[in-house]
């Protein structure tokens, strides 16, 4: 039985080049999934970091919003009953702590005024309520008018946060907003006590 012809050739060889091995393991890494990337910060720095967040909170949407409704509002209703001097103490201490976490924190996550540090918004807002008597719609008010004036940033805030940097400069902005609503809530539990629940 005769055999089929041979199809005519093209007068040259053609060969397949292999892909290179290193082309062949990119293309491999881009389809793979990657092992979850790990913080490899200090233990000290994750724990400074952790506080400055208190936890979670700092990662939350609103941040700022969230960790004083909690945080602050819940500090200030415990410190409502003491003595205004160990307020006073508190507060202090709280602002210096601020002042220092972010001081460090910020350099640690290469920012100023980080969002997920927190503690000055929980410093301005026992600042913002000091030397009132709490009741919840004094603290409603307390928290709408205090992150109001933080986020609108009123002078001389915006200068502070844009000029002053390290801790002491995240922090100042937060202590402007906190001394105007401080004002504001005084004039009003003044004006209209029953309105706030303080008559």
């Amino acid at each position: 039985m005769p055999g089929f012809p041979r199809p005519p050739t093209l007068g040259f060889a053609c060969s397949v080049e292999p892909i290179p091995l290193r082309r062949r393991i990119a293309r491999c890494s881009s389809l793979c999934e990657h092992e979850p990337m790990t913080d490899r910060r200090p233990a000290r720095h994750r724990a400074l970091l952790w506080i400055g967040s208190f936890g979670p909170l700092g990662h939350l949407p609103a941040s700022g919003t969230v960790t004083v409704a909690l945080v602050g509002v819940g500090l200030y209703r415990l410190l409502s009953a003491a003595s205004e001097s160990l307020y006073v103490a508190v507060t202090l201490l709280v602002t210096a702590a601020a002042v220092a976490i972010h001081d460090v924190g910020d350099r640690l996550l290469g920012e100023h005024d980080s969002r997920t540090l927190v503690w000055d918004e929980v410093a301005g807002f026992l600042w913002a309520v000091a030397f009132l008597p709490f009741t919840p719609r004094l603290a409603l008010l307390a928290v709408i008018v205090e992150r109001t004036i933080d986020i609108v940033k009123v002078p001389p805030a915006r200068a502070i946060d844009r000029r002053w940097r390290g801790g002491f400069g995240a922090v100042a902005d937060d202590l402007v907003a906190g001394l105007y609503t401080l004002a504001i809530l005084h004039l009003v539990a003044h004006l209209a006590p029953r309105w706030v629940g303080v008559g």
